[in-house]
């Protein structure tokens, strides 16, 4: 009777050992698939970060190659940048800010100085992932501004 007993036992074990060999796997992946979701929201981002800066950069060359004109854009930012700010800096005029600074960039034909001249830094706010401001160059004037 007693060699029943160890045997429903030691079954019992291998049942066990397998629920929590089964569990360990299943953390494993639902961490693995959470890690590469944030991953992936990051890399959107970044993407979309990428993508206003060129976007930009494309929209004050054309402002930048005409006589004159002004031109109201809007472009897509993702929620953690806070505000678009322009700066009067030798490196960089263009920098993201958030909880920390993501990212600067020095765009091309930008009349900085005019810019900065009653703020420095000049910001624009991300109001719901939308940054709205006016591109503008006068006839006469070599490089383009930023206006709210």
């Amino acid at each position: 009777m007693k060699k029943m007993v160890l045997k429903k036992k030691r079954g019992q074990m291998q049942i066990s050992f397998g629920m929590i060999f089964s569990i360990i796997l299943i953390i494993a992946f639902l961490a693995f698939g959470f890690y590469a979701i944030k991953k992936f929201l990051d890399l959107q981002s970044s993407v979309q970060i990428e993508q206003f800066m060129q976007d930009f950069q494309n929209d004050v060359d054309k402002m930048w190659k005409s006589p004159e004109g002004s031109r109201s854009v809007s472009y897509t930012l993702p929620a953690k940048v806070n505000s678009v700010c322009f700066k009067n800096d030798e490196f960089e005029n263009l920098q993201f800010t958030a909880s920390s600074i993501i990212r600067g960039k020095m765009i091309e034909h930008l009349d900085i100085l005019n810019i900065t001249s009653e703020e420095n830094p000049y910001c624009i706010e991300n109001m719901k992932g939308k940054v709205r401001f006016t591109i503008v160059k006068d006839f006469g004037e070599v490089l383009v501004r930023v206006t709210r």
